[in-house]
């Protein structure tokens, strides 16, 4: 059977690469903007860095994620700003509004920042960007 539609089949194999919960997982971790050793999203997804690198692989070559060497450790990173939007655009799309609630101290901490003064790869974003371009607009310097 083919289809009609060229796009298709990229469609699905985007889709087959979003659908398993580790690489999920690490998708949504990559959403800080930051670029995280394979080790640590190990640690953040759960699994062992073996089964780890068997995933952030498929999303590399997927085009998800882009890598950086550094010495011996390998970084990942979201791709590029249109892969954060499309993550983040899913997220909203299944469960909007909703947050889960953090699991210790830290994650509560790191989410309070996160919305305080949150970065989106090439813009500041959170409460503390939308009172920033609020304050230039306000006063005309901004349009």
């Amino acid at each position: 059977m083919t289809s009609r539609e060229p796009q298709a089949p990229r469609l699905a194999r985007l889709a087959a690469l979003i659908a398993d919960e580790t690489r999920a997982a690490c998708l949504l971790a990559l959403l800080d903007g930051r670029a995280w050793t394979a080790g640590e999203l190990a640690r953040h997804a759960g699994v062992a860095p073996s089964t780890l690198s068997e995933h952030l692989g498929k999303l590399v070559a997927g085009g998800l994620l882009a890598e950086e060497r550094q010495g011996r450790h390998r970084y990942v990173r979201l791709a590029d700003t249109r892969t954060a939007q499309l993550v983040e655009d899913l997220v909203a799309q299944v469960s909007p509004g909703a947050r889960p609630a953090p699991r210790s101290l830290r994650e509560a901490g790191a989410h309070s920042a996160m919305a305080r003064a949150r970065t989106c790869y090439d813009h500041l974003a959170g409460r503390l960007g939308i009172a920033l371009t609020d304050a230039l607009t306000g006063r005309g310097l901004l349009r």
